[in-house]
């Protein structure tokens, strides 16, 4: 398996700060959520993009001071990769952990240049979705304990 980063681009970056009434002293639970899409090239299976999105929205249940939508997208180019298999998701894996720390700053400073308190996401050591938890075996303390 062979494979290059050749780029990021931003394809969505907004916030909407919301008028929430907290009473004072009250803890925030931001709770992201994290999507990612994969998409190649018609014709050319070298060229593969990869999405990753980070969403915050208020709702009546979990009123959140702000919304924030921030999609970036890496494109790669592959070599000796075939469709669906082991290699293609290690690569999957591997390009969406190339680009989380990009995402982490777009999102901190997106809110911060909205003047609010900026949104720091924690650096992730493992694998950001569960599905690709298998892919690597992250151990902190005792056997199968996720990071």
């Amino acid at each position: 398996m062979k494979y290059s980063f050749k780029g990021i681009n931003a394809e969505e970056l907004s916030f909407r700060h919301n008028r929430v009434r907290l009473e004072p002293n009250t803890k925030l639970d931001i709770k992201p959520q994290f999507s990612r899409q994969v998409r190649k090239v018609n014709g050319n299976d070298k060229i593969v993009f990869i999405a990753l999105s980070l969403k915050v929205e208020s709702t009546e249940d979990q009123p959140k001071p702000f919304d924030v939508n921030v999609t970036l997208v890496g494109t790669f180019e592959v070599e000796d990769i075939v469709a669906g298999s082991d290699e293609e998701r290690n690569f999957i894996v591997e390009g969406t952990k190339l680009l989380f720390p990009y995402l982490r700053a777009a999102v901190t400073n997106l809110t911060a240049s909205a003047y609010v308190a900026p949104l720091n996401l924690p650096v992730i050591n493992g694998p950001i979705f569960p599905e690709d938890r298998d892919v690597y075996a992250f151990t902190v303390g005792g056997e199968g304990e996720l990071n």
